[in-house]
């Protein structure tokens, strides 16, 4: 079936020139201003992080020791690959001094088969010297800064425990895109008193922002956080979704943005252990993409036939 939106693999084949990438997380053992005791030492309400972390990722090992692992453990599953970009996941990873953020980057970029990085970080955790020195290293190989945003509403980024505003992840997207560097964006759907009507109006501001990609994820509950006990208490302000109807907001959204923005995830999977419910019953990514594809199908529709370029 024809992809009626721009997958993230197009992308990424085009920027690197190999067919079949990998993604190797790591773990650099930053921690986050929002857990530190700088902003807050609670963390965002929804967040653990151990939930999406791979087995071989460690802090207690080499950067260089988990490309290593992280190889293999996608080999065994996945076969080989032509290349691999390495994925700083774990916190914000733009949290440090600048002198240890270039020794962890390039140590990286010199492991054989290493094509290029992601940086996942928050938006208040970059500076003009940070991003310039990004830049540089994005002129000779592929980099790529990803923003957790969440959501676009502040009373929402409030209601989170966020700590930053959205005006200030719309000022590190813009300042990272100038430079030009990739950027990405996660935006969670799902989170407390949005619904269908709330996730449309933030499409259109997604669509404004100079990224290069978007990461959607379906809010679940992790146990032992401040949102499980939310759910407990209050689970009328949380929705309760089907797979389609949440395909058919993907749709939605997806309609909204504009054609260069690439969709690289539609919903996250963890293992279950650590989710206080399941109202899916274990529907996997897979599944997803191709009940986006079947939807954007059945409405004749594609990625920006409802974008609005203001």
């Amino acid at each position: 079936m024809e992809r009626r939106y721009t997958a993230h693999t197009q992308h990424l084949r085009a920027a690197t020139g190999c067919r079949h990438i990998r993604k190797i997380s790591v773990d650099a053992g930053f921690t986050c201003p929002n857990r530190d005791g700088t902003l807050s030492s609670d963390g965002c309400t929804f967040c653990r992080n151990d939930a999406f972390t791979p087995s071989y990722c460690s802090a207690r090992k080499s950067i260089t020791r988990q490309i290593d692992e992280g190889m293999e453990f996608h080999a065994k599953r996945r076969g080989e690959a032509d290349g691999c970009i390495v994925y700083f996941q774990s916190f914000s990873n733009t949290y440090a001094p600048l002198e240890r953020l270039a020794g962890l980057y390039e140590e990286a970029l010199r492991h054989p088969g290493v094509v290029g990085l992601v940086i996942g970080t928050r938006p208040d955790t970059v500076d003009c010297e940070k991003l310039d020195y990004i830049a540089h290293l994005a002129r000779r190989h592929y980099v790529a800064v990803e923003y957790g945003i969440e959501s676009t509403d502040d009373a929402t980024l409030r209601l989170v425990n966020r700590r930053h505003d959205f005006a200030a992840a719309r000022r590190a997207v813009e300042q990272t895109a100038a430079r030009g560097i990739d950027v990405g964006a996660h935006f969670i759907l799902g989170l407390p008193d949005q619904d269908r009507l709330s996730l449309t109006v933030q499409a259109a501001t997604i669509s404004r922002l100079p990224l290069s990609s978007v990461k959607f994820h379906r809010l679940q509950i992790f146990r032992s956080t401040p949102m499980a006990d939310m759910w407990q208490r209050e689970p009328e302000r949380f929705a309760s979704w089907s797979p389609q109807e949440y395909v058919d907001i993907l749709a939605d959204i997806i309609r909204r943005l504009p054609p260069s923005m690439a969709i690289e995830r539609l919903s996250g999977e963890v293992p279950p252990r650590y989710l206080l419910t399941r109202p899916w019953h274990g529907v996997r990514s897979s599944e997803l993409w191709d009940m986006l594809d079947r939807r954007m199908e059945s409405l004749d529709a594609r990625q920006g036939d409802m974008y609005r370029d203001e």
